[in-house]
């Protein structure tokens, strides 16, 4: 309640923000209890982290990837019973994977409740050096993909008066990128308009449909050298990269019953790199 000359002890932001000693909450903050979820790109990374928070708040959780055995190793760790955990082989490309993936979690667990769009492809080719096939094949994983699902878990949604579908973009698709190629940026950018088209055309179903920006995060670390890392930490206004527990924390946020109200919001996880 102070006004202009009021007193607040003397911080440090610099400490604060820069802390080495940075730790998430425990998973499980919201509750999932009753639900089921398709996580996309399961086996590793963002969507691993996303299946871990869904399955600790009490969820039911299809881990899929087109890598099975990274899919089967992170289902197992769930749940090796397989009662509350499964592993599915999908293909984002192929339409025929997302039908079989609705219809075996139907078949399992009664419905689905939740998808979250995570899986993805980057490739950094020189922007002269891109092919149409190139080009193609990002769009195909990247937006096409986003399509696919949601054309095809909207109406099961629909009919069942509830669903939360969740897609992971990227910083790029809203201004490019700083590092990213033109093919990833354009399909994140799709992929973000595709989000506000399934948002309005579910509006008031009971089905909301949402994204994630997520600028650098620590996984990306491994590809990059020592000097890559300190020049990201050093241009990200927070000066660290996200860890992925912090987009699965937002994603459970969009996916939970406390999520209700956000309709084809894109929410930005860029440390302060983008702000609008």
């Amino acid at each position: 309640m102070g006004g202009e000359g009021a007193a607040f002890p003397a911080i440090s932001l610099q400490d604060d923000i820069m802390s080495d000693h940075f730790t998430l909450p425990a998973n499980g903050s919201f509750s999932f209890a009753g639900r089921t979820a398709l996580v996309t790109g399961g086996g590793r990374g963002v969507g691993e982290a996303v299946a871990r928070e869904i399955h600790a708040g009490g969820g039911r959780v299809a881990v899929s990837d087109v890598d099975s055995a990274v899919a089967q190793a992170v289902a197992a760790s769930l749940d090796p019973s397989g009662e509350t955990a499964i592993a599915l082989t999908l293909d984002v490309r192929e339409k025929a994977h997302f039908l079989a993936a609705r219809d075996q979690m139907a078949g399992l667990w009664g419905k689905v409740d939740i998808v979250v769009n995570n899986a993805g492809f980057a490739k950094r080719t020189p922007t002269q050096d891109i092919s149409p096939e190139e080009f193609d094949a990002i769009v195909q994983i990247n937006m096409r993909s986003v399509f696919l699902s949601c054309q095809i878990f909207s109406d099961h949604m629909r009919e069942n008066g509830y669903g939360r579908i969740v897609n992971i973009t990227s910083l790029a698709g809203q201004n490019g990128g700083t590092v990213a190629s033109p093919h990833y940026a354009a399909s994140k950018a799709g992929a973000i308009m595709l989000t506000k088209y399934f948002a309005r055309y579910l509006a008031g179903t009971g089905v909301t449909v949402n994204a994630i920006a997520p600028g650098p995060i620590d996984t990306a670390k491994a590809r990059l050298s020592a000097e890559q890392i300190a020049q990201v930490e050093c241009e990200v206004p927070v000066g660290r990269f996200m860890e992925v527990g912090e987009i699965a924390a937002a994603t459970a946020l969009l996916a939970s019953d406390r999520g209700g109200f956000f309709v084809g919001a894109t929410l930005d996880m860029n440390g302060g790199l983008y702000l609008r």
